[in-house]
């Protein structure tokens, strides 16, 4: 009897090649589409289905934008609320893609759920037990925002493209099995977001107060129209004339303050983390000396993590640039097995 699997599809060509993958390997797959918000595209739905329809596997449509509101865009607001930048991707990620969509596969009556994530699954002989590793093609590698599922699922899931890097292979494999969606192209926006215009969404969803902009010394420099229109590491679009370039550096909710300063100022060797996930212990206990990423596209740098004063403090061996609160750092060994990861604190 063949192994079940609900596979998450989004419409794209990646998930969609994860169903024909599966399919070879012996598995019967159930599609799945979460629709999560109102701006959730009619035709990404009508492209999985089609896609489903073309393989012969069942699909179906499931309603999660009530869970999808709670979890990922109160959350999002949330966290801008308390000038902290959010990474919505990694809330979705745990309460739906792998929590709701998990808890579905448990109806299906299915062994696993998999999704198109370009990431590996392994048993590791290291830690036995199954763990997360990074893509073979680092650039492509996406465990940066997986860090956040409990350890006790990732033996259910699968990762179908965790053999391929590059994405041309994937689109070839779309082409050979004549799908319609072989050049579709990826989505680099907030899904929730129209127009990726995450400032027009939050100045709609919270009151705008003005307030200063500082100079690390506390000479004030001119206005803000917001904390939620400023980022760390922001350069452009501050509306001030200073005698060199001056970048965000921190922004104060207490005070409703953007502070600013050269570019040296930007760089940090330490962090606090909280909410930490782990995968290899249930939770931090020793120091331990791992690699860290405090970014999605930053490289991974060598760091010392332990417990301080109930918290996980994280230093690096090098200087970091633009260390943001409310991003995650994730942490790996030195085989590119992800440890575990956690929301930057204010420090």
């Amino acid at each position: 009897m063949k192994q079940k699997v609900l596979l998450g599809m989004s419409g794209g060509v990646d998930s969609s090649v994860s169903a024909i993958l599966l399919q070879n390997q012996g598995y019967e797959v159930i599609g799945c589409t979460m629709k999560l918000h109102n701006a959730e595209s009619e035709k990404a739905i009508l492209d999985a289905k089609n896609v489903c329809e073309k393989l012969n596997i069942q699909h179906y449509v499931l309603d999660a934008q009530k869970e999808f509101s709670c979890y990922v865009i109160s959350k999002f607001v949330e966290e801008y609320k308390n000038a902290r930048t959010p990474n919505p991707c990694i809330e979705c990620n745990k309460h739906l893609k792998f929590g709701y969509l998990f808890e579905k596969a448990k109806e299906f009556n299915c062994d696993y759920i998999a999704t198109g994530h370009y990431a590996q699954k392994i048993f590791s002989e290291k830690y036995n037990r199954y763990v997360l590793k990074q893509s073979k093609e680092e650039n492509k590698d996406q465990t940066y925002f997986l860090y956040s599922i409990p350890k006790e699922k990732i033996e259910h899931i699968l990762f179908p493209l965790q053999e391929y890097s590059n994405k041309k292979e994937i689109r070839e494999i779309a082409k050979e099995n004549d799908l319609d969606v072989s050049e579709k192209k990826d989505s680099q926006e907030i899904c929730f977001i129209p127009n990726n215009n995450y400032k027009d969404f939050l100045n709609k969803k919270m009151p705008n107060k003005e307030g200063n902009i500082i100079l690390e010394n506390g000479q004030v420099l001119g206005r803000h129209n917001g904390l939620v229109n400023y980022t760390i590491g922001q350069r452009k679009g501050l509306g001030i004339a200073y005698k060199e370039p001056l970048y965000v550096i921190k922004l104060d909710i207490t005070k409703n303050e953007v502070i600013v300063g050269n570019e040296k100022s930007l760089y940090s060797k330490e962090l606090y983390a909280k909410n930490c996930n782990w995968f290899i212990f249930d939770k931090l206990e020793n120091e331990i000396t791992c690699y860290a990423k405090v970014r999605y596209r930053a490289k991974k740098a060598k760091v010392k993590v332990y417990n301080k004063d109930g918290k996980v403090k994280v230093e690096f061996f090098t200087f970091q640039r633009a260390i943001t609160p409310g991003q995650s750092v994730v942490f790996y060994d030195e085989d590119g097995i992800m440890l575990g990861g956690g929301i930057i604190n204010n420090f």
